[in-house]
């Protein structure tokens, strides 16, 4: 039956010297029937990852419906949202009110989305930039110390990202380290205001805080490439630095854009940076929502541009999914 696991045999061929009475290796050693392979029913491996994507979808649906009934809910006497869990009773005050904050005559959130467009993408470049030279470094001239060089690289998880940018906090102050060695190098004959709303300070807290989730899956990758592919681009003439763009840089290419999928999409929706080393004149699209959160009566709104960050962050998402299924197509 279908349900039942099935098994095929088949005689393995005799061994020359292996077997026989008079052979040195034949005592113990036996011609016989050996498993070659066995047919499972089509459900019996993805059972295995049953539990876990059941966890996973619950954790990821019924939180999506709670935003979606918020979104579209509405709020109670004292300001709390009041979710509506009847899609026929959903309202679409709220979302077009935020749309136009966004494309109207008031269109007083554009800045903030405008602001988290171009920061994204400048952070995501610098950490590509510079993470792509360290994986690379760790990953081919590291030698023995390459399980030194990967702790060093994990540690930053050991310490909370809020913790982390506290400290850039203090260190950027009028009077912290930064300045007085602007100071002390005479590039700077007074103070520099870094958390007074500078978008480079923001940027670079990006960076600082997101790096390592960049420096990660590109060690991975280019850990994996084959050196004989590299040894064949240099027997073929090819220097290191055209061996390194018409080989390496390549074969990375999944690697770099899963260091950007990762990096870029918790920035979109990354608050506490700018809270912590801006102002409201480098407000991004996550203090909108975190805004929206604290402000009575603010729970549709909030949902409505969460939802709103979703449908801008499936474009890429989507980009990345295809192209990785492409690659596996290919392989």
């Amino acid at each position: 039956m279908a349900s039942e696991a099935t098994t095929e045999t088949e005689v393995a061929p005799p061994v020359p010297g292996a077997s026989g009475p008079g052979s040195p290796r034949g005592d113990g050693v036996r011609e016989g029937a050996r498993i070659s392979s066995v047919l499972y029913p089509r459900w019996y491996w993805p059972s295995f990852a049953a539990p876990a994507s059941v966890w996973l979808a619950f954790l990821f649906i019924v939180p999506f419906y709670v935003v979606l009934s918020a979104a579209f809910g509405t709020v109670d006497l004292f300001g709390n949202p009041l979710p509506v869990y009847q899609p026929w009773y959903w309202s679409t005050a709220t979302f077009q009110d935020i749309l136009g904050r966004f494309y109207g005559t008031d269109a007083f959130y554009r800045p903030a989305l405008v602001r988290t467009l171009v920061f994204v993408p400048a952070a995501s470049l610098l950490c590509l930039i510079i993470g792509y030279g360290i994986a690379y470094y760790v990953a081919r001239h590291a030698g023995r110390r390459k399980g030194l060089y990967l702790v060093l690289l994990i540690s930053p998880f050991w310490i909370s990202y809020l913790m982390r940018i506290y400290s850039w906090q203090g260190l950027l102050q009028p009077d912290g380290l930064v300045n007085r060695i602007l100071a002390w190098l005479h590039v700077a004959s007074s103070p520099v205001g870094w958390l007074q709303g500078k978008p480079s300070t923001v940027i670079l807290g990006l960076v600082y805080g997101y790096i390592p989730y960049m420096i990660l899956p590109l060690y991975g990758f280019l850990d994996r490439i084959d050196q004989n592919l590299l040894e064949a681009g240099r027997d073929l003439g090819a220097g290191p630095v055209k061996t390194f763009v018409r080989v390496t840089l390549p074969l990375s290419r999944q690697a770099i854009l899963a260091g950007m999928v990762i990096v870029a999409l918790p920035m979109f929706g990354d608050y506490f940076t700018n809270d912590l080393l801006g102002s409201t004149k480098t407000a991004m699209f996550g203090n909108l929502i975190d805004n929206a959160v604290q402000s009575p009566g603010g729970g549709p709104q909030a949902g409505s541009l969460v939802l709103m960050l979703m449908v801008l962050l499936i474009v890429p998402l989507l980009y990345y999914l295809r192209s990785t299924k492409r690659a596996q197509e290919a392989a």
